[in-house]
């Protein structure tokens, strides 16, 4: 019986996290639930599955639940997510909240000695070096929940074997835009860019998937999860979203992972590994699911691929200015003040201004986080 703490359960990782959940109740127990600002939909989850404790996004939300629950132990904000992931009686902590704000509960699970299931990439992205570093130190395991990073995990068994690995390749579908004129996609605005072809995602990851900022991101993580050079890890867009994943191997032979794009499907693995769940849902037909297509990805078309691969190279306090920029141009696209061609450029004109500094801890990448933030939004008063 595996004890979960699952940070951001209102999400779309969280909620599917919870499907599952509910599925295999003799298999896992819900200890803690944390939201950020659905409190109508996390007061359903606590009636579902009854957890001990819960974190929300403010003090005024906190108190509000407490008064209506008073015999629930109701926590908020950053620190809450940190109480929540180190909690003694949680075992696996599945971090999917959005963005940076994922980074401290992730190294204090892993410091507790704790499995971590992580959907948010970011936290890699920010610090994976660290992040890594605290798990082996601690002897602990994370275990990738994002469907790209879950198919090169299964195709390598679950270990890392770098001497062993030529490649690995990361799919994209290419998102909404793939076949539109490069002008017409950078005028997009939100609802365009949320139609997601294939998956059903959160608004900040259907912007990332719709820009491939999302797969630039995904080539960092991958770097660090997976321990290999960044020249070793490529980008191919694969339309249909039947491949995931794949390894390919010093001798030539390729591994992939291949599925219906479900997220349903990694979340299940990542909570039962080593062990797979018989999931009641319809399976693979590759006999009606037609050719399968692969591509190389069009740089001019797809900047933000180029900006993620140059901040990886860079390293130091790259990484996280790249990621925090992005945070702040997509909420900004989201809230209509800028169109999707304005994303990659507030996020290049950040990356430009910022001076490269090593890291020597989790405080740089913090204060790199900060910083970025900041400058990004005096971008934003340029552009308006």
């Amino acid at each position: 019986m595996r004890k979960l703490a699952v940070l951001g359960s209102t999400g779309s990782i969280g909620r599917g996290v919870l499907e599952v959940v509910d599925l295999f109740r003799d298999r896992f127990t819900v200890e803690a639930l944390a939201a950020g600002g659905n409190v109508a939909l996390l007061q359903r989850q606590i009636d579902r599955f009854s957890p001990r404790k819960v974190s929300v996004r403010s003090r005024r939300e906190a108190e509000r639940l407490k008064a209506e629950r008073p015999h629930l132990e109701v926590l908020w904000g950053e620190e809450g997510l940190v109480a929540l992931a180190s909690a003694e009686e949680v075992d696996l902590v599945v971090i999917a909240v959005v963005g940076a704000v994922g980074l401290r509960p992730t190294l204090a699970a892993l410091q507790e000695g704790k499995r971590v299931a992580l959907a948010t990439k970011e936290v890699m992205v920010m610090a994976g070096e660290w992040v890594m570093r605290r798990a082996e130190e601690r002897g602990v395991e994370i275990v990738p929940v994002d469907s790209e990073h879950s198919a090169l995990f299964q195709a390598l068994g679950g270990k890392r074997k770098a001497e062993a690995i030529r490649r690995l390749i990361l799919t994209a579908s290419g998102g909404p835009f793939y076949h539109l004129p490069v002008e017409e996609m950078q005028r997009a605005g939100p609802d365009q860019a949320l139609r997601h072809p294939v998956w059903k995602m959160g608004p900040k990851i259907s912007v990332d998937s719709a820009t491939l900022m999302n797969k630039g991101l995904e080539v960092i993580e991958a770097r660090w999860l997976f321990d290999l050079p960044p020249e070793r890890i490529e980008v191919l867009i694969h339309p249909q979203g039947i491949v995931h994943g794949m390894v390919e191997f010093v001798d030539g032979s390729v591994i992939a992972q291949m599925s219906r794009p479900d997220m349903k499907i990694p979340i299940a693995y990542a909570l039962s590994y080593p062990e797979r769940l018989p999931l009641p849902y319809p399976v693979l037909d590759l006999h009606r699911s037609g050719p399968l297509t692969f591509h190389p990805p069009d740089l001019e078309r797809f900047p933000a691929l180029r900006l993620a691969r140059e901040a990886l190279e860079a390293g130091g306090t790259m990484p996280a200015v790249l990621n925090a920029a992005d945070e702040i141009a997509v909420e900004a696209f989201l809230k209509g003040r800028i169109p999707l061609g304005k994303v990659v450029e507030v996020v290049r004109r950040v990356l430009e201004r910022h001076t490269w500094r090593p890291l020597s801890g989790v405080e740089e990448v913090l204060e790199a986080d900060r910083w970025a933030r900041e400058e990004a939004r005096k971008v934003l008063e340029g552009i308006r």
